[in-house]
Parts: C-alpha cells; sequence; structure tokens
C-alpha cells in the first residue's frame, strides 16, 4: 500500500491548525514544517502526533522544496492550516494514490472568502497541484509567490474540492496580500522586470476588469466588487514595489 504524508506549512496558526489536522487524519504520516512559531502552533502539532521540522522561511517555493526535501514518502498531500480535507475528498485521495500512471494530481478549492462560499471572480475551481510524488514534482525558484510547479509525468484533477477557510476580514485580505505583492516583486525584480510610471495604474484597473468582468465577480453583487477592488489593490502594490525598486 502506498504511504501518504501530509505536510502542513505553519507560522503561527494555533487558531487553524487543530481542525485541519484532524481532517488529515486519514494520512498515514504527518508532518508539520513550521517557520520558527512563536505560539503554540509546535505544542498542537505535537499533541496530534505530527512530526515537526522548523525551518527558517525564504518564500513559498523554497519552503514547499524544503518540506519534500524532508520526507520519505511514496506520495504528498499539501494542505495549508486555513484548510480542511472533508471526507469525500480524502476517500478520492486515497484512490487516486493507488493509480500507478500520474506523477501529481491537481485539487479544486471552495474558497470561503469574507465568510461566504466564493464561485466566481477566479475564486472557483481554483486547482492547486497538492497530492504529488515528492520525487516528480518541484517548486520554480524563480516564483517566491503563487508557486509553479515542475511536474516529472504527468498529473490529472480530482474532483473533490479542498475547503479553504480564506480571509475571514478585509483587514487580513489587505495584510496578506501585502506580503504577496512584496514576494511578486521581488520575483518580477529577479526576472528583469521593470515597471513604467503609470503601469501600478494600468495593471491595478486590468486586474478589477479581468476580476469583475471576464471571470464574472459581478454575478457576486457587493461582494465580487469588493474582491475584484481587493484585488486590484494588491495588484497595484505589488507593481508599487516594483516601481520603488527599480
Amino acid at each position: 500500500m502506498c504511504m501518504l504524508t501530509a505536510i502542513v506549512l505553519t507560522l503561527n496558526e494555533q487558531a487553524h491548525l487543530p481542525e485541519c489536522l484532524a481532517s488529515l487524519a486519514f494520512a498515514d504520516a504527518l508532518l508539520v514544517f513550521d517557520s520558527f512559531s512563536s505560539d503554540r502552533t509546535v505544542e498542537i502539532a505535537i499533541a496530534a502526533g505530527a512530526r515537526v521540522v522548523q525551518h527558517a522561511f525564504k518564500d513559498y517555493a523554497a519552503q514547499r522544496n524544503a518540506a519534500l526535501d524532508a520526507v520519505q514518502s511514496d506520495w504528498v498531500l499539501f494542505v495549508d492550516a486555513d484548510e480542511r480535507v472533508p471526507a469525500q475528498l480524502a476517500q478520492e485521495v486515497r484512490s487516486a494514490i493507488a493509480q500507478t500512471d500520474r506523477a501529481a494530481w491537481w485539487v479544486p478549492r471552495h474558497n470561503y472568502i469574507l465568510g461566504r462560499l466564493t464561485l466566481h471572480a477566479g475564486w472557483f475551481p481554483d486547482y492547486q497541484l497538492r497530492l504529488l510524488r515528492p520525487h516528480c514534482v518541484r517548486y520554480d525558484s524563480s516564483r517566491p509567490v503563487h508557486e509553479l510547479a515542475q511536474i516529472t509525468g504527468t498529473s490529472a484533477q480530482l474532483a473533490q474540492p479542498l475547503v479553504h477557510l480564506n480571509y475571514a476580514t478585509v483587514r487580513e485580505f489587505v495584510a496578506k496580500q501585502r506580503v504577496y505583492a512584496e514576494l511578486e516583486a521581488a520575483g518580477m525584480r529577479q526576472a528583469g522586470q521593470r515597471a513604467g510610471a503609470h503601469q501600478p495604474l494600468t495593471m491595478a484597473l486590468r486586474q478589477f476588469y479581468w476580476r469583475f468582468i471576464t471571470l464574472a465577480g459581478w454575478r457576486m453583487g457587493l461582494h465580487g466588487a469588493l474582491l475584484a477592488l481587493l484585488m486590484a489593490h494588491s495588484q497595484w502594490l505589488s507593481y508599487r514595489n516594483l516601481r520603488r525598486a527599480s
């Protein structure tokens, strides 16, 4: 039988971690890959029977690669602390890893944003590469955020979604997007990109149009408009940071 290790990347996740780990009870092993949390994250992980490895955070791609290097398992399932694996998905994961012709599986997500299941504006199906053979996947070091997986072999899509408790408040949304914007700007700089004087504004406007019109955010009314506006602000931050460093 194939061995499955569930990996959770953490930094001060004491609020989310207990329910996350409880939803991963179907895995053969649990690894909490921690960025030196200062709260009770490590204590909670150990109490739940997880192995804990602490590793300094550089960026998301590097952290995932380091976590893959820390396991000896046939398969790995990456789950964020604010995600939950429903029973139907757990069953599908077990069936998927029994197949020998796949290197990785993409998992859809149900994103709950500001307390509401969000199915438009680009938030569904929101496929994430989460179920994989460790020796078949590496994450592109030039993409420090919104990681790009490099797969050796074939991949396919699962049907059952992860539950993602994403952004409970506008303040949390903005705070996280500030971090992502800094990392995204650093990645663009590393790739040799530069930003023109008007690019922060034009890219923000394009992002709003894409989210609200092209990806049908308008179907969610004010909720869709708010999310499109928040993502436009995030895009503005990314290009503003890139502009300042140019």
